[in-house]
Parts: C-alpha cells; structure tokens; sequence
C-alpha cells in the first residue's frame, strides 16, 4: 500500500531474496508468515511509465525499484483473478492502544427490486483508503497498522504484499510479506509496526 496515497500495491509472485529473521504477527488462518525488510538501493530504479509500458509483465523487483509512489494503479481491475478485497485498515499508536485511524468496508448489500444499479459507480472506489494526519502523527514512536483483506473462492498460494510508505518523495519503510496459502472466503489480517524514532533524528 502506497500509503501517502492510500493505494494497495501487492503481487502474487514466488518468495524472492533473502528472508528476514524478524517475523510479523498475522492472523486468520495461515500455515505460515515470512517477512523481509527490502534494501532498496540494491533495485533498479525504475519509473511508474517504466512499468506501465510493461503491460501485465510487472514483477515484485520492479515495484521495489520504485522511488516514489505513483500516479495511477499499475494493474486493472479485472487483472484481480482471485478477487483479492481489502476490507479493514486501521492505524494505532502501539504506545498507548489509541485507535488514530479505522475504517471498514461495509457489507455488501442484496440490490433493491425495481432500482437500477448506478452507471457512475467507481470500480477502483475500493482499491484505496484516503486519510490525513497532522504533523504530530510525525511525533509518534511507534504506530502500528492492521490490514484486512478476503480472497474469492479460489485459495491462494504464496501470497506476496509489498507495502511501501513514502513521505514527501522519500520512502520511510518498506514492508514484504510472504503468505504461503490464503485460505478462500475467509479474513486475513497482517499487522505490521513502524517505529518513527529513527526518522524524527533526520
């Protein structure tokens, strides 16, 4: 999720590189969670034109060489084959359990006999999550961030999330999970934790 943008960004590729020790806390029911931390210099910068004119050939290691968040979505989405749904994402500070950001995708409802469904409807409306915070967000130690998400009725196997933040053109951290199996229909939580110490001292 690109989040100065709010906008998801996540593949379904096979674990690449070195697997970090640390592990991040996952819920739902999942056989196992990998994590790693990317070094990002060791990626080819590339551009959101770049890849765009790639089509549908975007791998992992073009999204970890990118250096600032993009313009547009990088995927359409009818691309979305395992009918992948971000449903939850809430934003805490971990020192004190208060709840900065939440919000919930409602429940999809049965349509109404005799209404029509609206032309206008926007199809990418659930593809991003849209907040502000004011500087003080910045004066925090350590937020943490819990995502939710469902998946259609096919499983899903090895499950990759690349979670970029970036701030003002520079990339505060970067996050890489590895799901080995999605279980269908059901919730699955990633919660991941920034500590914000180190980027108050530069």
């Amino acid at each position: 999720m690109n989040s100065s943008r709010g906008k998801p960004s996540s593949t379904m590729n096979k674990a690449q590189g070195d697997v970090d020790p640390e592990r991040k806390t996952v819920g739902g029911m999942l056989k196992k969670l990998k994590s790693r931390r990317s070094q990002t210099e060791k990626w080819p910068v590339v551009t959101e034109d770049e890849l765009k004119a790639l089509g549908r050939d975007i791998s992992p290691d073009h999204v970890l060489g990118l250096r600032d968040v993009t313009e547009d979505y990088l995927c359409k989405p009818e691309d979305n084959i395992y009918n992948i749904d971000f449903t939850r994402f809430k934003i805490r500070d971990l020192e004190t359990g208060t709840v900065l950001f939440e919000i919930a995708k409602p429940p999809a409802s049965a349509p109404v006999e005799g209404e029509e469904e609206s032309a206008d409807v926007d199809i990418s409306a659930g593809r991003f999550v849209r907040y502000q915070f004011t500087p003080a967000f910045l004066k925090l130690r350590t937020v943490g961030a819990t995502v939710e998400f469902t998946v259609g009725d096919r499983p899903i196997n090895s499950f990759r999330m690349i979670e970029r933040h970036y701030f003002k053109g520079r990339l505060l951290k970067n996050f890489d999970f590895d799901l080995d199996f999605v279980f269908p229909t059901a919730a699955t939580h990633v919660n991941i934790s920034m500590n914000f110490h180190s980027f108050q001292k530069t």
